[in-house]
């Protein structure tokens, strides 16, 4: 069992948001990040009067919880968009609000049943803040793809990489995927959050140019198993990881 497995699992849990409760969670942490933390142009609070973020794409994804162990809370959230059967036509937003290149993507041969669109990629803001998580402890890289935790260190703060925390969304979309037979990724994000993705082998690829919605950002695509096979091979910690040592990633080579 590798270093950076036993601290995913030490410290992060992966919560399927599949009842009203759970949900309410996820919608409750989308306001808080994106609606009063951020204050992202068109989430203003007053259009939220029950504090809770929720779009028309929220009916037809599916949704993760990532739980902190050491205190039980609940410190961040993604979704996958998943097509919509009551609305076979309905384009994925990447479709909407941004320029797709058909030099570099030919959506025409897209199997859209089997297409999700990472959206809502969220830790909260003040998750590293907080003085009831705060540890005796720091991340610190012992090689390029094993991060441990150092119990003897005297840092009065956590360290903790926004990579690490990256990688635990990441391992939640590909939970999702499994469960839905997902087997191709859209997401419109900023390349930044891209990069991170790619410290782990989880990038996606541009797909047009970077265009203005909620901040720069650029469409992205790729196949699970292509991403996978990139992880197995130059990732192999990460790989376990995400995969829980092959058991989520049998579905995209069906």
């Amino acid at each position: 069992m590798n270093n950076l497995y036993k601290v995913f699992h030490q410290y992060f849990e992966i919560v399927m948001a599949d009842t009203p409760e759970l949900l309410e969670k996820v919608f409750r942490i989308r306001y808080q990040l994106l609606c009063v933390d951020m204050g992202v142009s068109g989430y203003e609070p007053a259009l939220y009067p029950d504090e809770q973020e929720i779009d028309e794409y929220d009916h037809h994804s599916a949704h993760v919880l990532i739980r902190y162990r050491p205190s039980g809370q609940f410190i961040g959230t993604t979704r996958l968009i998943l097509f919509d059967p009551e609305n076979p036509e309905k384009p994925f937003p990447v479709e909407l609000y941004t320029n797709i290149d058909p030099n570099l993507f030919d959506i025409n041969k897209l199997s859209r049943q089997h297409t999700g669109e990472i959206s809502r990629f969220i830790i909260i803001k003040d998750f590293e803040r907080r003085k009831a998580e705060r540890r005796n402890y720091h991340t610190r890289q012992s090689n390029k793809n094993i991060v441990e935790i150092d119990r003897r260190s005297s840092a009065k703060t956590d360290r903790r990489s926004i990579k690490n925390l990256t990688l635990v969304l990441g391992a939640g979309v590909m939970r999702i995927s499994e469960k839905y037979n997902i087997h191709n990724w859209f997401s419109i994000m900023d390349p930044v959050m891209n990069r991170l993705l790619g410290y782990y082998g989880m990038d996606l690829r541009p797909i047009g140019p970077i265009t203005e919605h909620h901040g720069l950002r650029r469409p992205y695509f790729v196949e699970v198993a292509s991403v996978l096979e990139k992880l197995k091979q130059k990732h192999n910690n990460a790989w376990e990881a995400i995969t829980e040592y092959g058991k989520y990633s049998r579905f995209a080579s069906k």
